[in-house]
């Protein structure tokens, strides 16, 4: 996505970049799921999106947002709320719930909120986040992330 600010050559904000970068290709493939009624690779993608997003996640929430929310607090509410709401829908999915709220709709919105999402932290909060983070919320960064890991798959 973004490369006009830099942000990238942080390399907390290159990983997250990256974990955006999968969970748009697992939003074309849930995308694509949704419009064919393929259930079981709905299932597949919301289980690999949370697999990929569980760390991502923990990042941002431990250590980014608290950060950013000193100066950006309503954004930053609306992120996590975001966050929660693409959770539920995922995990509702990859439970094989069929038989619950119409999976198809549910899905194709969760995967609507999800690329909305990667568009504001992308565009807004990564780039905001390069100007304003000390250096020892950055190192808070490291800390989380090297405490989760990453599901990024590695490159053959």
């Amino acid at each position: 996505m973004c490369e006009y600010c830099g942000c990238q050559a942080i390399r907390s904000l290159d990983e997250l970049t990256r974990e955006h970068d999968a969970a748009l290709d697992e939003i074309r493939a849930g995308r694509e799921a949704a419009a064919t009624g393929d259930h079981q690779a709905a299932v597949r993608v919301a289980l690999r999106l949370l697999e990929l997003l569980g760390p991502h996640t923990a990042v941002e929430e431990q250590a980014l947002f608290p950060a950013m929310a000193r100066e950006h607090p309503a954004h930053v509410a609306v992120l996590a709320q975001e966050h929660g709401q693409i959770h539920l829908a995922l995990t509702d999915t990859a439970a094989g719930r069929s038989d619950g709220p119409p999976w198809r709709p549910s899905l194709t919105a969760a995967l609507d909120v999800l690329r909305e999402h990667i568009i504001k932290e992308q565009d807004g909060l990564f780039p905001a986040a390069l100007a304003a983070l000390s250096t020892g919320e950055w190192e808070a960064v490291e800390h989380v992330r090297s405490r989760v890991g990453t599901a990024l798959r590695p490159v053959p």
